[in-house]
């Protein structure tokens, strides 16, 4: 089960990669100057995840404009998340949970993900949304199991407002 608002956000270090190199993000390093939004999703290269990565992207300016960083997540390698970052122009980080440790901590990693198109694969992130605030604490949560449904980013955008 997702963890839900008000509860303490469990901290992380995960790695991005950029055409310079590997970076390390803390999610404790923005406690105390910007609310964040941490959006969860299954696989780089779909297109669900290419549509929901490619809007945020392009709303990017209106996520900063409230204060708040974007950070995407899923267990693909930084290797290929830059790839197909580059490859869709998707300007947010793109956090790699390769062990799927982060996804299991925020009770959003699948049991068993897609075994009836044989991709039996244990841990891959499910479709969420989770706002922390400048304390650590989650202020917006959602999770679904249906790959399809993107999360509702006018209710996001909302909680974001009121904690700028």
């Amino acid at each position: 089960m997702a963890l839900s608002k008000g509860t303490k956000a469990p901290d992380f270090a995960l790695s991005y990669k950029t055409p310079d190199g590997i970076n390390l993000v803390k999610l404790s390093d923005n406690f105390g100057k910007r609310n964040t939004l941490l959006l969860f999703f299954p696989m780089a290269f779909t297109s669900v995840c290419t549509t929901e990565m490619c809007d945020v992207s392009g709303g990017l300016d209106e996520y900063q404009g409230v204060n708040a960083l974007v950070y995407g997540i899923s267990g693909d390698s930084p290797f290929s998340l830059e790839a197909w970052a580059r490859q869709e122009s998707i300007k947010i980080p793109l956090l790699s949970d390769y062990d799927h440790a982060v996804a299991r901590a925020y009770g959003v990693a699948y049991d068993n993900f897609a075994p009836q198109r044989n991709l039996p694969l244990s841990g891959v992130a499910k479709r969420s949304a989770f706002i922390v605030d400048r304390g650590g604490v989650i202020r917006y949560a959602e999770s679904s199991d249906d790959t399809q449904q993107l999360p509702n980013f006018n209710a996001i955008r909302a909680t974001l407002q009121e904690l700028a």
